[in-house]
């Protein structure tokens, strides 16, 4: 091993570990969806059972399996909790950033570390890796996938066709048939705008095919087998469905992931702008060339594709989140990569304007860090002094990347200068606002509260409390949440989490029963009560 890999391997694995596995345990689960991929993952592991998922015992067939499979083997390792819940998306990040920087090192030597560093830091896959959900886990298999294509097309390995039907089924395996069907769509679009039809005869290779089959069905013929309304509830449903209604009241305007996408790439989305006009423009020129286009060219028209396809399929879809996109993310890393290539290569400086513009989208993120308290507990910016301290060290960090980035090492200290405000507020956050996002946004602390008050654990229901509380406290009390709402007011025993303008509900729902107010848990202004046990 020589001194360079040494070096990249090392700064790879500290970058990593800090942006993606660093205090994942700093708060508890968020949403309705991480503590319930959580806890599905503790009952399939409960159970033994690694076929079915189910939530609150019943069968939960929203998503495949591998989620869980992952979550799985980190609780038999680590325990139940939150770290063992997010660190399968932290590995399956990691993972990502290793198959970039193997794939430039084989494919596009010199740049391998920039590709690799440029799409650990984009601000889709930092957030994504500590997040307990199917995102992550797609996002890796599908890119990894889409990355073994293409080094087959180049390298004419039938290896890596097989690595790639291989990570399509796992992406199946991951989130359902949007993996290989995408994986599809950008490789027939890819052969039109290169005029090269054979390759999709040619992808279509029948090994491999059977390989895919092998990986993916296996799971889908058992989970039917096991669970009849399977094939309605996850392909009718889940799938189409929720793609073409707002079944699952995700509705969002059409134009919904250009904002998306345009987050997820900070702080490089300037300059993979630049790079997709710029291999736009070239195969545009070039297309009716009766040469054909050369290597880089084709993959800086693959990477464009693999970037656009997910935006705008999904962006025709009725049920939008912006997890969904996260598998176009690696693409803007393997185009701007490519085109740093070729700048260094001639050395081509970025342009003054370019140059100051990307450094006020490097730097800006650092001020809502410094400021996430605030936003967390107020939903707004504050005035004042913490508003004026941001604000100052956004703007020294966004002079001193300027300065450095025209000067004439400018090039060379990209990297260097954009990294640098990526981990200020990645450190920001974890400083400042762990326990404001911890307090507001998780049920984590709730629960020990409730723990705190019960001599001997009980039932616990909510009334008008929201999913991510309900499923929150599922997740940290290892229970059935009943929703008084429902119908569902336990006979025995029970504590009770309501909205404090829910009295009258709650009136209601415990007529003659004996209650006692026991608290007010004020970040989340929520009362939690003592219910005695219906008279027989």
């Amino acid at each position: 091993m020589t001194t360079r890999t040494r070096t990249d391997i090392l700064l790879l694995a500290g970058f990593c570990a800090f942006l993606f596995f660093y205090g994942t345990g700093q708060f508890g689960l968020l949403g309705a969806d991480e503590p319930r991929y959580a806890q599905v993952s503790r009952e399939m592991l409960e159970r033994r059972d690694f076929v079915t998922p189910t939530l609150a015992g019943r069968p939960w067939l929203e998503k495949p399996p591998l989620y869980y499979w992952q979550a799985i083997l980190a609780y038999s390792v680590l325990g139940v909790g939150d770290v063992a819940a997010r660190i399968p998306s932290a590995m399956d990040a990691t993972f990502l950033v290793i198959a970039i920087y193997l794939f430039f090192r084989r494919f596009r030597p010199g740049v391998e570390v920039d590709a690799a560093l440029i799409a650990a830091s984009s601000a889709g896959v930092v957030g994504y890796s500590r997040a307990a959900s199917t995102d992550m886990v797609l996002a890796s298999t599908f890119s990894i996938g889409m990355l073994a294509w293409w080094a087959w097309r180049e390298g004419g390995k039938k290896t890596h066709l097989a690595l790639f039907y291989i990570f399509m089924a796992l992406g199946m395996l991951a989130k359902g048939p949007v993996a290989p069907f995408l994986g599809g769509v950008i490789i027939a679009l890819f052969a039109a705008a290169t005029r090269d039809w054979r390759l999709i005869a040619k992808t279509l290779w029948l090994p491999g095919i059977l390989v895919f089959c092998g990986v993916s069905l296996p799971w889908y013929l058992a989970a039917q087998a096991r669970n009849p309304q399977f094939f309605h509830e996850f392909i009718l449903e889940h799938n189409l469905a929720r793609f073409s209604t707002n079944l699952y009241h995700h509705s969002e305007p059409l134009w919904y992931y250009l904002p998306v996408i345009v987050l997820a790439l900070v702080p490089w989305i300037l300059l993979v702008g630049v790079a997709f006009l710029k291999a736009v423009r070239v195969w545009w020129a070039e297309r009716k060339s009766p040469d054909g286009f050369d290597l880089d060219l084709q993959l800086n028209i693959f990477a464009c594709i693999w970037l656009v396809i997910p935006v705008i399929f999904f962006s025709l879809s009725r049920s939008k989140l912006p997890g969904y996109i996260l598998p176009a993310v690696p693409a803007g890393a393997v185009l701007l990569a490519d085109d740093l290539r070729r700048r260094f290569e001639d050395s081509q400086p970025l342009t003054k304007s370019i140059a100051i513009v990307h450094a006020l989208i490097a730097a800006a993120p650092v001020i809502p860090a410094i400021l996430i308290a605030y936003l967390v507990v107020q939903h707004r910016l504050p005035g004042g002094r913490p508003m004026f301290i941001a604000l100052a060290v956004g703007f020294l960090i966004c002079a001193a990347i300027a300065v450095t980035l025209v000067s004439r090492v400018g090039l060379n200290m990209l990297r260097f200068v954009t990294l640098i405000p990526v981990v200020l507020a990645a450190a920001a956050v974890l400083k400042l606002g762990t326990v404001a996002i911890d307090q507001t946004l998780s049920a984590r602390p709730l629960a020990a509260e409730l723990a705190s008050v019960e001599t001997h654990t009980l039932p616990v229901a909510v009334c008008g409390a929201s999913r991510e509380l309900e499923y929150g406290l599922a997740f940290y009390r290892n229970q059935v949440i009943s929703r008084y709402e429902l119908g569902q007011a336990p006979a025995e025993e029970h504590l009770l989490v309501a909205l404090p303008t829910w009295k009258v509900a709650i009136a209601d729902h415990t007529a003659g029963r004996r209650v006692s107010f026991l608290g007010h848990y004020a970040p989340q202004d929520v009362d939690y009560y003592w219910v005695a046990a219906a008279p027989k």
